[in-house]
C-alpha cells in the first residue's frame, strides 16, 4: 500500500502535509546538512517586512518548562534584499515557497508587499502574519474581527496567489477571527501563533526577556493549539494549517485528526533539525498501519 499524502491549500498543491513554520527554519539553507530539504511539503520563510528590521534587543529567547519564550521582533533584511538574495536559494530547493509577511507600522504595507510578491513567479503562496506578539506598541490585527476581515479583503484584491492568514491564540474566541478571514477571501488559516508569556529571574528581579514578555512555543502550548484547531475546523470550510508544539509524529497526527489539513513544525526544529523528515515518514507509516489510503480521510476524523 502506498497512501496518498498530497493535499491542496487554495491553488497550492503539496506532495505531503508537512511544512516548516516561519521564523524557525531560517531561509532553509541552514538546515541542508541535517535533512533532505526536497522532502518537505512546503517552506514558510522568516517573516518579511517592507524595510529591514533589526529586531528586538537581547536577550530575546529563554527556555521554559516544556517550551521557550522568544521576542525576536521580526528581524529581517527587508523585501528587496529577500527577493534578491534569499529567494533564489529557496527556489533551488524545488519545494513550494510560502512567503510570510507583516507590517512594520501601517497595515497598508501588507497590501504593498502582496502586490509586489504577486508578480514573483517563485512565490507559491503568501502568509499574512497578523498575529506576531513581539512588535512593541502594536495591537494585533488578528485580535479584532473587523480588522482581520478588512485586511484580508484588501490583500485578496491585489493577488491571485494562495493567501494563508496566521491567527493568534491571544483572543477570547479564535473561531470568529477564522470566519472573518474565510469570508474576506483567505484560502486557509494557520494556527496557532505563540501565546504571550514571561519569565522572571528571581535574583535580579528582572524579566529574562529584554522586552519583558515574549511568545511561548513548544509542547507546553500543544493542548491549547489542538483544541483551537478542533474548534475552528467545525466553523470554517477552508483548510487549516495546524501548529504549536509539534515534536514528533504523534503530535502532528493529533492536529490532523482534530481538523488540520497541513501541519507546520516550529520549535522542534531547534531540538532536532531533521524532525520534519521523520514526521513525514511517520505519517506515511501510520496510514499504512491503519489502512488509510488518503491523508485527506484523516483530517477531522476525531471521534466524539
Amino acid at each position: 500500500m502506498n497512501p496518498n499524502l498530497c493535499v491542496n491549500i487554495g491553488k497550492l498543491k503539496l506532495k505531503n502535509p508537512v511544512m516548516v513554520a516561519s521564523g524557525t527554519f531560517g531561509y532553509a539553507e541552514e538546515f541542508e546538512d541535517f535533512m533532505n530539504l526536497k522532502s518537505l511539503g512546503a517552506i514558510v520563510t522568516k517573516t518579511i517586512t517592507l524595510k529591514p528590521r533589526r529586531g528586538n534587543p537581547a536577550p530575546r529567547t529563554c527556555e521554559t518548562p516544556a517550551g521557550m519564550l522568544n521576542s525576536i521582533g521580526l528581524e529581517n533584511p527587508g523585501l528587496e534584499v529577500f527577493l534578491r538574495q534569499k529567494l533564489p536559494v529557496l527556489k533551488r530547493i524545488g519545494v513550494p515557497v510560502i512567503v510570510s509577511i507583516a507590517s512594520e507600522k501601517d497595515p497598508q504595507e501588507f497590501v504593498i508587499l502582496t502586490r509586489r510578491l504577486d508578480r514573483v513567479k517563485d512565490v507559491a503562496a503568501i502568509e499574512l502574519n497578523i498575529s506576531c506578539p513581539n512588535i512593541k506598541g502594536h495591537h494585533l490585527i488578528s485580535q479584532d474581527v473587523k480588522a482581520t476581515y478588512d485586511l484580508v479583503k484588501k490583500v485578496r484584491k491585489v493577488t491571485g496567489k494562495t493567501i494563508i492568514t496566521k491567527l493568534s491564540p491571544n483572543v477570547t474566541d479564535i473561531t470568529g477571527i477564522a470566519q472573518a478571514a474565510e469570508k474576506a477571501g483567505s484560502d486557509a488559516v494557520s494556527l496557532i501563533n505563540t501565546l504571550i508569556g514571561m519569565r522572571i529571574d528571581i535574583n535580579t528581579k528582572k524579566s529574562k526577556i529584554a522586552m519583558v514578555c515574549g511568545g511561548l512555543s513548544g509542547p507546553a502550548i500543544r493542548p491549547i493549539a489542538v483544541r483551537m484547531c478542533y474548534e475552528v475546523f467545525k466553523r470554517i470550510k477552508i483548510p487549516i494549517i495546524g501548529m504549536g508544539g509539534i515534536m514528533d509524529t504523534a503530535s502532528a497526527l493529533e492536529f490532523i485528526i482534530s481538523g488540520a489539513t497541513v501541519v507546520s513544525i516550529g520549535t522542534a526544529n531547534f531540538v532536532d533539525p531533521g524532525i520534519s523528515e521523520t514526521v513525514i515518514s511517520g505519517i506515511k507509516q501510520y496510514l499504512i498501519r491503519n489502512k488509510i489510503s488518503n491523508i485527506k480521510n484523516l483530517t477531522g476524523s476525531i471521534k466524539i
